[in-house]
Formats: C-alpha cells, structure tokens, sequence
C-alpha cells in the first residue's frame, strides 16, 4: 500500500521559510492510530488528512495530527491543503470548504496567489495572575497575561518577543494547549508573536494560524482597528494578512510546495 503525501511550506513564499506541514489526501480514513503513527514519522508541527465529502463538490473532511496528539483546529497545515488541492490536484472552485472538529473551514484562493482562511475567531479572557510554571518557562514575566485555548503572555516589544529563550520543561506544565508569546511590531508588522507547544509535542511552531485566531481578537480591541499585517518571529518567520470580521477571523498568506512523494506501506 502507498499514500501520496506533500510537504508545503505555509505563510511564505519561499521553501525554507514559513511553516512546513505535511498533507496527506485520503479516499477514506485510515485507523486513527495509523494517522498518528504517520504524523511521529513525520516529525513536523502537523501533518493533515483528508478525504472527499460524498455528494458534495470543493468540500472535505480534514484531520490534523501533531507528532504527539489530534488537534482541533491547525491554521497553517489547512493552508497547505488547500494549497495541495489548487496546486496538484486540480481543484478549479472558487472556494473549498474543509470540515472539521471546529466546524466548517473555507479557503478562497485570491488573485495574487495568496489563499485566505476564514475561521472561528477565539477571543481570549484577561487572567489576574501567572499560571503556575509561566514565568520559570519564558524565563520573562509578560505585561499581561490572557487565556483562550492558548495562553498569551503579551511584552511591551518586539525585541523582547525575539529574545525568549524558554524552557521548555517548564512549559509543559502551563495547562493550556500552547504558549503565545505576542508584542507590537514595527515597520509596518502591526503585532508579532512567537507559540511554544511543548505539552502536544511542538516545542516552537513556525507560523500558527491557530493561534492568530485569539491574537487578532486581542489586538483588534487593543488596537481599534480591524485589518492587520502580523509576524511570527520565529526563526523561521512568517506573515499573515489578517481581518476580523465578526465572531471570524480571515488570515491570508502564501504557500509553496517543497516536495511530493509516497509512503510505503509494504
């Protein structure tokens, strides 16, 4: 038995950079176990699957694994899905719709190649005092702290952000998904961040899709405005293009493929 599988690059415009997913197009779902199994070999922050929704067109079950755990929610690797179906597999609609343990996903590819998600908007609740292990696990103490699935520590600037050089034994203890690490940015960045998942296996994501779903909410009532361009410092950097729009939240970006090939079953 084989499976094809792609990995892409997601929120960048050139390999190397931007966040790498694997994907991973199914005909029907494999065990849950054999997925996991699939996305540890892998070893990357997440590997997608997906399968065609019967009777429908432009529309998919999608799944998403880290090394360690199913996730709900993964921004950057239905980025690279969707960039997987427009790309490779010849999907010609305007919109594909991605349905999942957050409900439906849309992707809508634009005219300058960037593809755009609309997904749930998740805005986090101020919390008065430090979660036990945040402060030996950034090594910093933070402004402020807030909480929705992840637990954002916000800084007073960038240079700060970039700094962090957490442990990561101390932040597998914080009792949230991951940490968000997020200051204002300059030159034109309205805010930037940096997300530490030590507890689901991802000790620093590149660009987290997932995780500007709770930033763009914070910086919107921050900020008063409702359009942002936001980086993700990490080393290897990332941009998203992002908009609230109600109780959504689009994040635009680009995607590029690194490479294609097979798994083998045999």
């Amino acid at each position: 038995m084989t499976l094809p599988i792609y990995q892409v690059d997601a929120f960048t415009d050139k390999v190397f950079a931007g966040n790498p997913a694997a994907v991973c197009p199914l005909q029907a779902w494999l065990p849950a176990e054999t997925m996991q199994a699939i996305a540890a070999e892998n070893n990357l922050a997440e590997t997608a699957f997906f399968v065609p929704r019967p009777g429908t067109e432009a529309e998919y079950e999608l799944r998403w694994f880290t090394p360690a755990v199913e996730v709900a929610l993964c921004g950057h690797a239905t980025l690279a899905t969707a960039h997987v179906l427009f790309r490779h597999l010849g999907a010609t609609a305007e919109e594909l719709t991605f349905h999942s343990k957050s409900g439906p996903l849309r992707v809508r590819q634009q005219a300058n190649g960037q593809l755009t998600l609309d997904f749930p908007a998740q805005p986090p609740q101020h919390l008065e005092h430090h979660p036990d292990g945040l402060l030996d696990g950034l090594r910093a103490t933070p402004l402020s702290i807030h909480a929705g699935p992840d637990l954002i520590a916000v800084f007073d600037s960038e240079a700060e952000v970039r700094a962090l050089r957490p442990s990561m034994t101390h932040l597998a203890k914080v009792e949230y998904r991951g940490v968000i690490a997020t200051a204002p940015g300059s030159n034109g960045v309205d805010f930037v961040s940096r997300w530490f998942g030590p507890r689901v296996g991802v000790p620093e994501d590149p660009v987290t899709g997932s995780g500007h779903t709770q930033l763009v909410p914070y910086w919107a009532e921050r900020l008063g405005k409702t359009t942002f361009h936001a980086r993700q410092v990490s080393p290897r950097s990332g941009d998203l293009w992002c908009e609230l729009r109600g109780d959504r939240v689009l994040m635009s970006g680009f995607a590029v493929t690194y490479l294609r090939g097979e798994i083998d079953f045999n």
